[in-house]
């Protein structure tokens, strides 16, 4: 379910590259296939033509229930499934369903004092991903074999979200990085591709059944550490950070600042230990590979927009 904008377009190609039959399920309102930067000619051309494609909207439950019953599939990988309402459907059109694996987030964990954030920690009704906490409730309750991997923040070539794109705008324009509070709150990053590898790996593995794996990298960044990472990614000069007090300002319904302002961060140990899963990627490594493949190459999601920026630098200049 997905499959053609970040997490889909790397997964797929591993199960392709594994000689799994692979279908999409998604709108087709993107191409099913397109040549990701720095794939060759020929690994693309394979995996185009083996991909396939069933076009409908997951919303549409008498659709789903029946174009998957007609087709049988014997695994579900749900990558954008945010609602619990969304999954039913698929399960009650594959009775013989050997494995559903859920994309969740880490952010269904309740706020803590103690971390890192475990797999057995308590987890958040409220919060805006409850409905991700629905599902695996759903999947629990339905007896089906099911795998729930929680990312934290994921990064990458085409990331969507403005994680490591937010810096890197900032650095080639050579401006300030502004920074909520101390700069010192706690993050963490995991890239696409070890969380690919992470969703391949629990594929048809008796230790993934019916379990929940926190999936990040290995350590642990700091706000100020990590806008000095993406210069050193993106081979600028250490930037000039600037930090601010957010309730001093009004922002309206602009975002300032790409990150939850509080330390986030999971262990990723029972992922290793379980799965034997490792990232590839340190967080430098890895940024270093997503500005190659995707930003340094000119091409972004977002334009740059730093009209809180000016908000921030422009008080700091009248308390000088």
């Amino acid at each position: 379910m997905g499959g053609t904008r970040f997490i889909g377009v790397f997964l797929s190609r591993l199960l392709v590259k594994e000689g799994h039959q692979v279908t999409l399920f998604t709108r087709g309102k993107s191409p099913i296939a397109k040549q990701l930067p720095g794939e060759s000619d020929q690994d693309f051309a394979d995996f185009s033509s083996k991909i396939l494609h069933l076009k409908g909207d997951r919303k549409d439950y008498d659709f789903v229930k029946s174009s998957l019953s007609a087709e049988g599939f014997d695994v579900v990988y749900d990558i954008n499934g945010r609602e619990a309402e969304e999954v039913e459907p698929i399960i009650d059109a594959l009775p013989k369903l050997e494995q559903y694996i859920y994309c969740s987030s880490a952010g269904v964990y309740l706020k803590s004092d103690i971390l890192p954030h475990c797999e057995e920690d308590a987890v958040d009704p409220k919060s805006r991903h409850k409905g991700k906490l629905e599902t695996e409730s759903l999947l629990q309750s339905k007896g089906v074999n099911w795998t729930s991997i929680r990312p934290v923040y994921i990064y990458g070539p085409l990331n969507y979200n403005p994680v490591e794109e937010w810096f890197f705008h900032r650095l080639k324009a050579g401006r300030p990085i502004p920074v909520p509070n101390s700069g010192i709150q706690i993050s963490q990053l995991g890239h696409v591709k070890d969380l690919a590898t992470a969703f391949l790996n629990v594929l048809g593995n008796e230790k993934a059944s019916r379990e929940i794996f926190n999936i990040s990298g290995e350590k642990y960044v700091t706000f100020d550490g990590l806008a000095k990472a993406c210069a050193k990614a993106g081979g600028f000069p250490e930037p000039e950070i600037v930090h601010y007090n957010p309730k001093e300002f009004d922002f309206g319904k602009k975002k300032a600042f790409p990150f939850r302002d509080q330390h986030f961060f999971a262990s990723v140990e029972k992922a290793k230990h379980v799965l034997g899963w490792k990232p590839e990627f340190d967080l430098v490594e890895g940024l270093t590979d997503s500005y190659n493949l995707d930003f340094g190459r000119g091409t972004f999601r977002k334009e740059a927009d730093f009209t809180t920026d000016d908000m921030i630098l422009s008080k700091k200049l009248v308390l000088q």
